[in-house]
């Protein structure tokens, strides 16, 4: 295989949750690009329609699916649905995720705040991970990439406080070593993609902010979203075949320091 054909995905199928927005798009209009078939699901039908404009644009598949990953059996319905029209699933973008929605120390921290973001952010990536590898299992193949941050590897509080977000992505890195172990001797490759501070919906912030975020990354400045597409890609092709359990981080060198 040449170079150039392990970053291809030609005729494979990829599903991203969190589909609808941010990241997510730029996942699911990597993976068309690569030459796959794209799942997407969210719980925001207008943004999951906009997504699917990019990837019919490309002339590639896309099945539209509205799911909220914290709902055990909407999850067990969207993998079986994907299943059940592609006959395989090759690629897992195990992104949909929330923020702490207002800076909080933890002893100003509601309960059920806690519980909304552990939900979507730790308890759906367990969700989706189970269902897609149910199906990766049992055709000896698959990849997994669990869209973690840079904060699951160190504490944000040296720029704002966000308990909840930091402890599930802290989970989500180790529960990836975990499962790449898990699965490692069977064909399936699950890693975890750490972004730093990307210009999406989930990153708007004041100017204020702005200014401080740029100031603490190490190349002064907030990616575009654009350029997650590459470390994306690679997670997802056969160019990361022998790399699992892993954590890659893109992230402007905030974590060098």
């Amino acid at each position: 295989m040449s170079l150039a054909e392990q970053f291809r995905l030609d005729d494979q199928v990829a599903l991203v949750t969190g589909a609808a927005s941010g990241l997510g798009v730029q996942f699911a209009e990597a993976m068309a690009e690569a030459g796959a078939h794209v799942v997407l699901a969210d719980t925001n039908a207008e943004g999951l329609e906009r997504t699917a404009q990019l990837v019919r644009a490309l002339d590639r598949e896309v099945l539209v699916l509205a799911t909220d990953v914290t709902d055990e059996e909407q999850v067990g319905a969207a993998f079986a649905r994907t299943g059940a029209h592609f006959g395989r699933l090759d690629v897992l973008f195990n992104n949909a995720g929330i923020a702490d929605p207002a800076p909080r120390l933890l002893h100003e921290y509601p309960t059920d705040v806690w519980r909304s973001v552990l939900a979507v952010d730790l308890e759906g990536v367990f969700l989706c991970a189970r269902e897609a590898l149910k199906l990766m299992v049992d055709q000896g193949s698959g990849k997994i990439v669990n869209v973690a941050s840079m904060w699951g590897l160190a504490g944000s509080s040296s720029l704002f406080p966000a308990p909840a977000y930091n402890a599930a992505k802290g989970a989500v890195v180790n529960l990836t070593r975990e499962l790449g172990l898990q699965y490692a001797t069977r064909g399936i490759q699950i890693n975890a993609l750490c972004p730093g501070f990307h210009a999406t919906n989930l990153g708007d912030h004041d100017e204020a902010v702005t200014a401080a975020i740029e100031a603490f990354v190490p190349m002064g400045r907030i990616a575009d979203a654009a350029e997650i597409k590459g470390p994306a890609l690679f997670l997802a092709s056969a160019a990361s075949s022998y790399m699992t359990g892993q954590t890659l981080v893109v992230d402007g060198g905030c974590l060098a320091k």
